[in-house]
């Protein structure tokens, strides 16, 4: 079994608790407006790894001693485009005593994905929107999957960190934040935070690389003001850590 694997971060500070061996695989259906990884979208672009799930939990058990009090993370892309090699990764690592997190979008919703929970301690949920409306037109795809995982880890009480993108235009406002607190609130046990991620053009230059269209051509990045109002509002709502 080969894994894609994009590139690898062996101190990842932002993928989890404590400090990560993160790896993100390559390949994603989605093509969220905002992303600033279009490099990670092809399957079968060129990668840095072709590793088996053997080879990459040897990489991770050589920071060891650095992530013994964090752990591993594996992200995308999606990662769950690769979910039998993921699940195997994770079950390595488990008999190693690292623990595991999953960042995903939560687009893929199969039994092969749902397997890889087996082995699996924390789940980072990306929830682009809580609009039905807006969700095909700003991601690709419809949340009924994402909406699916989100009831299947309550259904099984494992912890979750919520990642949302905030978008000036899109999602900043207010309505688009108290929405999102109102679909959470119902899944408050097993939501351990939520981190809300300013919108930034870092990766507008990939989309030139790439000869692809940039979504949001004339969209500004959201300042630190509007992300720090967007947090307290939200931390108004919601009786959790807020990041």
């Amino acid at each position: 079994m080969i894994g894609r694997i994009h590139s690898i971060e062996s101190f990842g500070a932002v993928d989890g608790p404590g400090i990560r061996f993160v790896a993100f695989m390559q390949g994603c259906p989605m093509r969220c407006q905002f992303c600033h990884n279009p490099d990670t979208w092809d399957p079968s672009a060129p990668v840095q790894f072709e590793w088996t799930p053997e080879e990459l939990c040897r990489e991770a058990l050589r920071y060891r001693n650095f992530i013994r009090k964090g752990g591993v993370t594996v992200s995308g892309g999606e990662p769950l485009l690769q979910a039998s090699f993921v699940r195997e990764y994770f079950r390595l690592c488990k008999e190693e005593g690292l623990h595991t997190a999953l960042d995903t979008s939560g687009a893929i919703f199969t039994p092969q994905a749902v397997s890889v929970l087996d082995y699996t301690d924390l789940v980072l949920l990306d929830i682009k929107t809580t609009d039905d409306t807006l969700h095909p037109a700003y991601t690709g795809l419809s949340r009924t999957n994402n909406h699916n995982w989100m009831n299947l880890l309550f259904e099984k009480r494992i912890p979750v960190w919520i990642r949302h993108v905030v978008v000036p235009e899109r999602t900043a406002d207010e309505q688009h934040l108290r929405s999102l607190a109102e679909y959470l609130q119902p899944y408050l046990p097993v939501i351990e935070r939520v981190e809300l991620l300013p919108y930034h053009t870092m990766g507008r230059y990939k989309y030139q690389e790439l000869g692809i269209p940039y979504p949001l051509e004339n969209m500004p990045d959201l300042s630190q003001e509007a992300i720090n109002q967007a947090r307290k509002y939200l931390s108004s709502l919601l009786p959790v850590q807020i990041s």
